[in-house]
């Protein structure tokens, strides 16, 4: 059998979690990958592998412009962009700055689109490639203290749909990823912040069991490995009808099977209980 088409790979969040297992397992299938982040220094084991590497800050319109136009000076095309960088705001609505909820959105939502704007030109005049858009199952769930993590994830799901219809006729497909629990530095790092800003206030109780059970979640590896996104990820640059959507990883079924059939109040109760 022939060896499948080697790919030009763009990758955000590269330098840990499921964006650096995403860059490993598309360069062991023998793609081209560029993987950008700000900690540039954390993926330097990354080019050692192969990668090439670029600062990325997903904010910031200079950047986002320069890494596109760098891979197009260097391969001359683009065949498919993963969307991974972002992060989570957990904190009380009324404990959590408007700023702090647009640097969400900035991030989680208004990145993403900004690079999918650059790359789109390119796939449109190639006939065709790949947009991979790393939501969540909160982004058709939800849990206490996550308003603008969630609203975010929400918003990234309406927004793909969107796109998807828009790029269908000039051959780009769309395409979303819901993870479950992965372990990742995002569990920890998203609690920590959650106590920083709530545990001492009017909704100290509910942040600190939030943080407790997210905790139990990602304890004693019940969370999926990254390489479980990182596989899936790579057989989709080769499915030629990839699904719109996959729900993959701990707890993801479970907690949208819940969603989609409980209603809002028996769904409330399950995720009370959960705490």
């Amino acid at each position: 059998m022939p060896a499948p088409p080697s790919r030009i790979v763009l990758v955000t969040g590269a330098s840990s979690g499921i964006g650096e297992a995403t860059v490993r397992a598309l360069l062991a299938r023998g793609h081209r990958v560029h993987a950008g982040a700000r900690r540039v220094a954390r993926m330097e084991p990354l080019q050692e592998a192969g990668a090439t590497v670029h600062a990325l800050d997903v904010t910031d319109e200079d950047s986002m412009s320069a890494f596109v136009a760098a891979v197009l000076e260097q391969e001359g095309r683009i065949d498919a962009l993963v969307n991974n960088a972002g992060f989570a705001v957990y904190g009380a609505v009324e404990e959590v700055s408007l700023e702090e909820a647009r640097g969400q959105f900035e991030v989680n939502l208004f990145g993403v689109a900004r690079l999918t704007q650059l790359v789109l030109p390119v796939m449109r005049r190639q006939g065709g490639g790949t947009i991979i858009n790393i939501s969540g199952a909160e982004g058709r769930a939800y849990t206490p203290l996550g308003a603008w993590y969630h609203a975010s994830k929400h918003a990234l799901e309406g927004w793909s749909d969107c796109l998807r219809h828009e790029a269908a006729e000039f051959g780009v497909r769309i395409v979303l990823i819901e993870p479950g629990a992965i372990q990742t530095e995002f569990g920890e790092v998203a609690m920590a912040a959650l106590l920083q800003r709530s545990e001492t206030g009017p909704y100290s109780v509910t942040a600190r069991k939030m943080a407790a059970a997210t905790r139990r979640t990602f304890a004693g590896g019940r969370a999926s490995p990254p390489s479980l996104i990182a596989d899936l990820i790579g057989d989709i640059l080769l499915s030629s009808r990839p699904k719109t959507r996959y729900v993959i990883g701990h707890l993801a079924r479970p907690m949208l099977f819940a969603r989609r059939f409980l209603g809002d109040r028996l769904f409330d109760q399950m995720i009370r209980r959960f705490l």
